[in-house]
């Protein structure tokens, strides 16, 4: 069974809604010094490395870009990481980014390593929100919202070109 590809974003459209999330995120934490760009590792790492050059080019905010490392099948069997030392993080505005939110199962698990130490607050950033919440995560800066089924998959492409297709 082959299955179609739709093409949802190209990669002007994407690049423009990266920038856009940057801005916002930008006027949220306009009076930070430092914040947190938490990837989740895979296409959510990407993006937050794309964020954070958006983020340098137009504010003078520091940035802290990590990877959080999870099994995204079963996360609650295997521990949440990330690559560099908690303690650095403590007191820090964190965004916890990830490509596609779904059910919200990835981005509530991912926040486990940040809920060990105090932060002075977590938000949520995701390139596409497809709306099937089964976790209490809500987006605060939202690249795309797309209406889908349970049976449809969102493929993030980033890269040199970069693309948002649903199959």
């Amino acid at each position: 069974m082959t299955s179609e590809k739709n093409l949802v974003l190209e990669d002007a459209q994407v690049r423009q809604k990266i920038r856009r999330m940057a801005y916002q995120i930008f006027e949220n934490n306009f009076s930070e010094k430092i914040i947190v760009l938490a990837g989740i590792e895979g296409q959510g790492y990407a993006l937050a490395q794309l964020l954070e050059k958006e983020l340098l080019s137009i504010s003078p905010l520091e940035i802290i870009t990590v990877k959080v490392t999870l099994d995204k099948q079963s996360p609650q069997k295997n521990e949440v990481s990330i690559d560099v030392p908690l303690e650095g993080l403590k007191k820090k505005s964190v965004v916890l980014i990830d490509d596609v939110l779904n059910t919200g199962r990835t981005l509530a698990y991912g926040m486990k390593p940040f809920l060990s130490i105090e932060v002075k607050k977590i938000e949520v950033a995701v390139l596409v929100n497809r709306s099937h919440p089964r976790f209490p995560v809500q987006p605060n800066y939202t690249g795309y919202e797309l209406s889908t089924t349970l049976a449809e998959t969102v493929e993030v492409v980033l890269g040199k070109k970069s693309a948002v297709y649903l199959h």
